[in-house]
């Protein structure tokens, strides 16, 4: 998986490219960790490039997810493909997470 990291605003766009399981998902925790640490607490997760996604991967995003909402931060997720909609749907996440259809109405969001 690649991450690729961009600031518009004082909103920090993680773009996930690949797959988020068991054998990388340390690389995005440790990311989130960073940014969080970095006082970087309004991110944007563009998945539109995330092509699956595992038990290990949702626990990530959970994660991040409370300790940015400690923060009085703002975690948002976008462009997520069919398949990955479905194993959030599946997991009960769609209720958790904020999900927007493409990264400009997630901007809007802010």
């Amino acid at each position: 998986m690649e991450i690729s990291v961009k600031t518009k605003e004082n909103i920090t766009i993680l773009e996930l490219d690949g797959r988020l399981d068991t054998t990388n998902y340390n690389e995005i925790e440790k990311k989130f960790d960073e940014l969080i640490g970095n006082n970087q607490i309004n991110i944007l997760v563009d998945c539109e490039k995330l092509d699956y996604i595992s038990s290990s991967g949702l626990r990530v995003l959970l994660k991040s997810l409370k300790s940015i909402n400690s923060a009085k931060g703002k975690f948002i997720l976008c462009s997520l493909q069919e398949n990955i909609n479905e194993v959030f749907e599946i997991s009960g996440f769609t209720s958790i997470f904020q999900i927007f259809k493409n990264q400009e109405d997630a901007i809007e969001n802010f």
